[in-house]
């Protein structure tokens, strides 16, 4: 056994917890809250690859961060004590970090970055293929330490663009796209996938075909797309003018140009947008202008990209942590008359959480010593292990030097409804910015006391921020700070963002982020026995089991009514519940009930005061027209948002889905009679002991009829594991009898034929395959197909088996978003079940289903 061995079976002998044991012990922790301890324990418990549970309930993991950020600080004078720095964890209160800070601070079990966004690209404008091979490999080395990545593909030469190779032209932008996407489905970490931005500026002159790409069902869909906007542009569409596209970019004589109608392209953003709520804007020269680290473009801080939700512009090699603050624990005798904001408090733990992102960097650049270390032992030969290396090397060197960290916010729409004021109207817009503009003040305020302690990061230059707009808020605001900035520097080349919140609001029980509430009030489904003694059934589903229906309010909601003495614990009828939410801070103050130019105009206001960017989405109802997405998009670049986004509710699962037929009227695009060809892709399964696979033939990308069989076997179908794609023939064999042959090619591009498909199935296998095949050609939707396989009675243990493969191989061609009809989650009762690569996923609580 070596020392390592010895090490960890030591650590797995110290007290450990079951999953249940950890559940029951947070659920007490979380006071019920059932959802917040199933997310606690299965995203940031600490763990090790044995599935032993270390911490019992969060008190332990913060513990367990506040003993690590207590090491680093005793490195600098003046340091914060253990407890100090647990005070402001504990309960999720004050100061919480997000995602990869919390699970992986002090986590021994692994060996991850604790950054949750990078940014990559080439040097210069280079496209050739090594560089574009290197960023897929930087790609996926990046999400396998859990990090979400962004690149932008302006870089790339046009479609038709000449090149000197055996292809002549260039083949453009979007097959890169989907290269990308690929390698992004294929990374999975503990089942959590890789996050992906591609942008491209509209400045390029494939950015049409960019736009579109996502628009054709199954494609690019490892990926968030967003096209980079230009002012010069925007100000074309408001005039009704042409507008130049050029390659390469940035040159100020280009090897091509091209005069396109930019209100037609812009039509075409916005109606995609309002389909499919993708392609996102990210109003680039804003981004530019805006941007401290661009003061320092000439040493390498030139932005290139976003990182997936769009809030942390970076440039190549820089990345960033996330750590939020709850704004509704600040506000004093919330929901009454004397609600106050307690700003005295705040400034502290503003400054405060400033300080602790810097420790985490120190966190940060040790974990990547880690890496390092361990891509210096790996056994691989050291040019497999080249571009692996050299990228973590200059993401040390990006984080040593720039020190760039991203505190943000939880809980604004809380906040704003503590304070009795409703999410969207300009009183609470006003208040909001106040907040925005303390934090921006005294995040930059303790950044300078930083570098009186502990040094600034190594380029500052006060001169080259002189002109900065951001800077000049700051200076404005308070010259007393901006004259110490001068004098002693700034530690952290970049403060500020607002992220997403997603489940650090579910552990803090209140809103996300910037956003407002989703709803105050909703229904959930418990399923419940019916013979158990007081039970109430509410709902009895299609296979007979009994559900119990509960209103289950927002956190903040129930503090509101015990505010007002209105008992919590009664049973409300619907009418009730209604008049309650009218009465309260959250009437017309939900997402879809906020005024949309007004949520615009805010993000703007507050944009202001954050030196990255802010993730927030405009919620649309689905009857909106396009001409309002375009008004909404006009309306936050002239409001000063780095970006926008749009969701109408059911665009994404209806242009995936791309039916615009009546429900369950199926594909009517499906040639009922074969044709002689058919595109084929393989999916391997295990059916009992034995290795088995699928071959399923194609038509314009959707499953048409499936084959099935034993691989490596001398009656089964012998193909080589390389063997993914490949087409199936139909012929006549020499009786006159139908057979079908697969056929592939090699890695020499010589084609290998293998006949008889329909042979390889036993009688039982065969006569099921012909079922499922005979629906597919008749156009069932796939997922009803699923559904179909999935509630066969068979009798044989083995062909059950082979059924739930097949049930497996046809899923990953369901549509992402398409929605599972007749499902409700075990976890909480909710019927919003979607598709989402494969796995069934409950839009209401995030829980997830594979295989």
């Amino acid at each position: 056994m070596t020392v390592k061995d010895k090490k960890q079976e030591t650590m797995v002998k110290q007290q450990t917890f079951d999953s249940e044991e950890a559940f029951q012990a947070s659920l007490e922790y979380f006071r019920g809250d059932e959802l917040a301890a199933r997310v606690w324990v299965n995203k940031y418990a600490l763990k090790d690859s044995f599935g032993n549970i270390y911490e019992k309930t969060p008190d332990d993991m913060h513990r367990r961060i506040a003993s690590e950020i207590s090491r680093v600080e005793k490195k600098y004078i003046n340091p914060l004590s253990e407890d100090e720095i647990f005070a402001v964890l504990k309960d999720f209160k004050y100061i919480v970090p997000q995602g990869s800070p919390m699970s992986g601070i002090g986590n021994k079990f692994q060996i991850a970055s604790l950054s949750n966004c990078f940014v990559i690209g080439n040097s210069g404008d280079s496209d050739s293929y090594g560089g574009i091979m290197k960023i897929d490999q930087e790609q996926v080395q990046l999400m396998k330490r859990r990090g979400g990545v962004g690149h932008d593909l302006s870089h790339i030469r046009p479609k038709g663009s000449p090149v000197k190779n055996s292809a002549l032209t260039s083949t453009g932008i979007v097959p890169f796209m989907e290269r990308y996407s690929n390698s992004t489905r294929e990374v999975a970490q503990d089942g959590r996938r890789g996050a992906l931005m591609l942008s491209v500026s509209v400045k390029h002159p494939d950015s049409e075909e960019f736009i579109d790409a996502k628009m054709e069902q199954g494609k690019v869909t490892g990926a968030n797309v967003s096209v980079k906007i230009h002012d010069g542009f925007m100000q074309a569409v408001l005039e009704g003018k042409n507008y130049t596209q050029q390659y390469p970019i940035n040159a100020e004589n280009p090897k091509y140009t091209k005069d396109i109608d930019a209100g037609k392209l812009w039509k075409k953003i916005v109606h995609n947008a309002w389909k499919s709520a993708e392609p996102g804007i990210l109003f680039w020269d804003t981004i530019e202008r805006e941007s401290v680290p661009d003061c320092y473009a000439d040493l390498g801080y030139r932005t290139v990209s976003t990182n997936p939700c769009g809030e942390i512009p970076l440039c190549p090699y820089d990345s960033c942590r996330l750590l939020a603050i709850n704004l509704y624990s600040y506000v004093e005798n919330p929901f009454t008359p004397e609600a106050k904001f307690n700003f005295d408090l705040f400034k502290k733990h503003v400054g405060m959480a400033q300080r602790i992102m810097d420790d985490i960097i120190d966190l940060e650049l040790e974990k990547i010593d880690a890496i390092i270390e361990k891509i210096e032992n790996d056994p691989e030969d050291a040019e497999v292990k080249r571009v692996e290396r050299n990228l973590w090397n200059n993401i040390k060197t990006k984080a040593n030097e720039g020190r760039r960290t991203g505190v943000g916010i939880t809980a604004e729409g809380d906040m704003v409804a503590a304070m009795g004021l409703q999410y969207g109207t300009e009183a609470a817009t006003d208040f909001s910015e106040e907040v925005h503009k303390v934090i921006a003040v005294e995040a930059y305020r303790a950044s300078v006391y930083l570098a009186k302690d502990r040094g600034a990061f190594t380029i500052f230059d006060a001169k080259r921020e002189s002109k900065n707009p951001f800077i000049l808020r700051l200076k404005e605001a308070d010259p007393e700070m901006y004259e110490d900035m001068v004098k002693y520097g700034r530690r952290n080349i970049a403060c500020l963002t607002i992220a997403p919140t997603g489940t650090t609001s579910l552990m803090t029980q209140t809103t996300s982020g910037i956003e407002p509430v989703f709803l105050p009030v909703y229904k959930r489904r418990r399923k419940v026995n019916p013979n158990d003694k007081d039970v109430r059934v509410d709902f009895t589903d299609e296979v007979g089991d009994c559900w119990e229906e509960f209103v289950v309010f927002h956190h903040k909601f129930v503090t509101w009514m015990e505010a007002n003495g209105i008992e919590t614990a009664r049973h409300f009828t619907d009418e009730e519940v209604d008049e309650l939410v009218k009465q309260s801070p959250y009437y017309k103050a939900t997402s879809n009930d906020v005024d949309w130019l007004q949520k615009v105009r805010m993000q703007g206001r507050i944009q202001k005061w954050v030196d990255h960017s802010i993730s927030v989405t405009v919620n649309l109802p689905s009857d909106v027209s396009e001409e309002l997405v375009g008004d909404l998009y006009v309306e936050a670049w002239k409001s000063g948002c780095k970006g926008c986004t749009v969701y109408r509710d059911g665009s994404r699962s209806g242009v995936l889905i791309a039916n615009d037929k009546k429900e369950g009227a199926g594909d009517k695009d499906m040639p009922e009679k074969r044709p002689t060809e058919l595109e084929a892709e393989v999916v391997r399964f295990q059916n009992n002991k034995e290795k088995w696979i699928a071959i399923i033939g194609l038509y314009n990308g959707k499953p048409y009829e499936i084959f099935t069989g034993i691989q490596d076997d001398e009656e089964g179908i012998l193909l080589p594991k390389s063997v993914n794609k490949g087409f199936i023939l139909k012929r006549k064999d020499e009786e006159g009898n139908t057979r079908y042959d697969f056929q592939y090619s090699n890695k020499r591009g010589f084609k290998t034929t293998f006949e008889g498909l329909s042979y390889k199935f036993n009688k039982e296998f065969w006569n099921y395959a012909k079922l499922i095949s005979g629906v597919l050609r008749h156009g069932m939707p796939i997922e009803q197909v699923v559904n179909l396989v999935s509630g066969l009675q068979l009798d044989s243990e083995n062909i059950n088996t082979w059924k739930n493969g097949v049930e497996r191989s046809l899923k990953k061609y369901i549509p992402n978003g398409t929605k599972a009809k007749g499902m409700t989650c075990t976890d909480c009762g909710s019927e919003h079940i979607i598709y989402q690569e494969g796995c069934l996923i409950c839009q209401s609580c995030g829980t997830s289903k594979c295989g």
